[in-house]
C-alpha cells in the first residue's frame, strides 16, 4: 500500500499548478494505466474526488486509504466516491459515497461552466481528454452552425456555443444525458430551444438531416468505440472511415468536421492512414490535429502505450478536417 501512496503523492505534486484555488475546475488526478497502478484511476470535479476501481476483485479497503491519504494532501476536498467497475450492482458501477455529502453539480474551464452528474453513468458525465478541443471550439466556433453526433452530455456543443455558434444541435439516444446539456446551458445563460436537443440514434439523425438537406458549419464526430443498435453499428476499431463518410455529406463546402478516434487498440499511425485515405479525393484535408492535455496522459509515466498513438499523443485521436463539395444543380 505504501508504494500506492508514493505514487499518488507523485501524481498530486505533478499536477499542483492545476489544483490551485479556486477548486472549480476538473483534474485528472492520477492514471493509473500509466503511472504504476493500473488498478486505480483518480479524477477531481471541483472539491469532488472520484476513484475509479478497475481490479479484477475490488478491494475497498484500500479505497478508502487511498482516498483518506489524498484528502490529507487535499484537505479542500468535500467529497468523495468510488466507481467499481467490476462492482456487484449498478450503484456500485455509478458511484457509492467514501466521504463527505453531496458531490459537485458543476465545473468550470476555460471560463464555461458545465454541469456534472457523477453518478450518472459508469463514468463521471464529463470526459476530461477533450479539454482542448472545447478550447479549440470555443476559439473557433464563432457564427457556424454546428452538429454535435453522439453528444453526451453536451460539453462539445456547449463549448462552441460559449464561442458563439449561430446554432448547436446536440444528438443523442439518451434524453438523460440531453437534459445535464440543458443544465450546462442554464448555467452559462445559454437559450434552450427544444429543437436543438434530439433524442434519437445517429442513424436516424443523420438520415433526417440528409433528407432535409440541411447542412452544419460544423460537425463533431466523437462516438464510443463500440455500439450497435437495430438502426446500425459503431466500431471504431474496424470502421472509423465508415462513420467519417457517414457525416461528410452533412458539412458545408468550407466547413469543418472534427473526428474522434478513442479506440485502445487503433494506433495513431493506423488512424491516420485512414484520415489520409480518405483525404486522397481532394475534398477533405486534414487541418489540425489536437493533443490531449498533459494531466490525461500522466506524469512520471511507466512502461508504453499498449499501441503507439503518435503522431497523437494518446489513445483518444482527434483530428479537424476541412471540407470542400462537389457543388451540383441540386445544390
Amino acid at each position: 500500500m505504501n508504494a500506492i501512496l508514493s505514487l499518488l503523492d507523485e501524481a498530486i505534486a505533478c499536477r499542483a499548478p492545476l489544483l490551485a484555488p479556486p477548486h472549480e475546475s476538473a483534474v485528472h488526478l492520477f492514471n493509473g494505466f500509466t503511472e504504476g497502478f493500473a488498478d486505480l484511476v483518480l479524477d477531481v470535479y471541483g472539491t469532488t474526488l472520484v476513484l475509479h476501481d478497475y481490479a479484477e476483485h475490488p478491494n475497498l479497503a484500500m479505497i478508502r486509504e487511498a482516498a483518506a491519504h489524498v484528502h490529507s494532501s487535499l484537505p479542500w476536498l468535500s467529497a468523495s466516491i468510488t466507481k467499481i467497475r467490476n462492482g456487484k450492482t449498478l450503484d456500485e458501477k455509478r458511484g457509492v459515497p467514501l466521504f463527505g455529502e453531496r458531490p459537485d453539480r458543476k465545473i468550470r474551464e476555460h471560463g464555461v461552466w458545465y454541469a456534472v452528474n457523477l453518478t450518472l453513468n459508469r463514468d463521471a458525465s464529463f470526459y476530461l481528454d477533450t479539454r482542448n478541443l472545447r478550447k479549440w471550439l470555443i476559439e473557433n466556433a464563432k457564427g457556424k452552425t454546428v452538429l454535435n453526433t453522439f453528444a453526451y452530455t453536451g460539453s462539445l456543443g456547449a463549448a462552441a456555443m460559449a464561442g458563439g455558434a449561430e446554432r448547436v444541435i446536440q444528438t443523442d439516444r439518451s434524453r438523460a444525458f440531453l437534459n445535464l446539456a440543458k443544465e450546462t446551458y442554464s448555467l452559462n445563460g445559454f437559450p434552450i430551444h427544444k429543437a436543438d436537443f434530439l433524442t434519437t440514434d445517429f442513424f436516424s439523425a443523420v438520415a433526417r438531416f440528409k433528407a432535409s438537406r440541411q447542412l452544419f458549419d460544423l460537425v463533431l464526430l466523437d462516438p464510443p468505440f463500440f455500439s450497435t443498435t437495430t438502426k446500425g453499428k459503431v466500431d471504431l476499431v474496424h470502421e472509423s472511415a465508415r462513420l467519417i463518410n457517414k457525416v461528410r455529406p452533412l458539412v458545408k463546402d468550407g466547413g469543418m468536421l472534427v473526428a474522434v478516434n478513442n479506440a485502445l487498440f487503433v494506433s495513431g499511425k493506423e488512424y491516420l492512414q485512414t484520415l489520409e485515405e480518405l483525404c486522397s479525393d481532394g475534398y477533405l484535408n486534414i487541418r489540425d490535429l489536437i493533443p490531449v492535455p498533459q494531466d490525461f496522459i500522466g506524469c512520471n509515466m511507466v512502461g508504453k502505450p499498449i499501441v503507439d498513438p503518435s503522431p497523437f499523443n494518446h489513445s483518444t485521436k482527434i483530428a479537424v478536417l476541412d471540407v470542400r463539395r462537389k457543388i451540383t444543380n441540386v445544390e
